[in-house]
């Protein structure tokens, strides 16, 4: 039988899933990320805080001697019914989403693209996106539709690395900024030219079965295709994002 403490903490997970200013932080990577990018965790829990400590040695000194500061401790059953899929490292968390506005984001001053997904599908693939583009250091991911990037299944894909960046929902039509190209990925683009890409652009990716709208296509400024091998139709979302980035890293001319 649970006791009433769990049955609240229940409660509030659930909750925490549902409200529009919180996310929960599902593994140990995801709430270092979030951690050491500045989260305001509301509850954390783990089997065994003291196990954080140690995993932090490892994998996140920087956060040595307060990364299980605040964390409570539960057992595994408990754990086991506060997410829908108990984390290996056995740590959970809920933590205030990261404000982000649209407006600052695009004004960010550095030579650094814009990540813009079009109605993404899979929660997973796109939390895989937000990771790519923090890698890559992008100046901001935004999403055209209804799914949220801060559900909780894409921050675990995202290994909370939403911290990272701005991810701003619910961009009702693609943003339009001076200095800010849109460059659409579109099979019947020209092969991507590295040299030729405006350092600022928003990188506009669509679905992996239809591509980006026809409305989309028509506002974009020029389009752009990864080169692949004949018979092979697409690739997974999260991947061409990653392509189109590092190439864009990897390959420009030094100056």
């Amino acid at each position: 039988m649970h006791s009433v403490a769990d049955e609240e903490l229940r409660r509030r997970f659930r909750g925490a899933r549902r409200d529009p200013q919180l996310t929960v932080l599902e593994g140990f990577h995801a709430y270092k990320h979030a951690l050491r990018f500045g989260a305001q965790i509301e509850t954390a829990v783990a089997t065994d805080p003291g196990e954080l400590e140690r995993l932090a040695a490892d994998l996140a000194p920087d956060l040595l001697g307060r990364i299980g500061d605040g964390v409570g401790e539960v057992d595994a059953e408990t754990l086991a019914g506060l997410v829908p899929q108990a984390p290996r490292t056995g740590v959970v968390a809920i933590a205030r989403r990261k404000a982000a506005d649209l407006e600052a984001a695009l004004a960010d001053p550095r030579e650094a693209p814009v990540v813009l997904l079009e109605q993404p599908r899979n929660m997973g693939n796109l939390g895989a996106c937000v990771r790519v583009s923090a890698a890559a250091d992008a100046a901001a991911l935004l999403t055209i539709g209804e799914n949220d990037p801060w559900h909780p299944d894409a921050v675990r894909g995202a290994a909370g690395l939403h911290y990272a960046l701005p991810a701003v929902a619910a961009v009702e039509r693609s943003p339009r900024v001076d200095g800010r190209p849109l460059l659409a990925l579109d099979p019947e683009g020209d092969v991507i030219d590295p040299a030729t890409i405006p350092r600022r652009a928003i990188l506009a990716f669509g679905t992996e079965r239809h591509g980006l709208s026809d409305e989309l296509l028509a506002e974009a400024d020029g389009r752009i295709a990864l080169p692949m091998r004949d018979g092979v139709s697409s690739l997974n979302l999260a991947t061409s994002v990653a392509a189109v980035l590092y190439t864009l890293i990897l390959r420009r001319p030094s100056e």
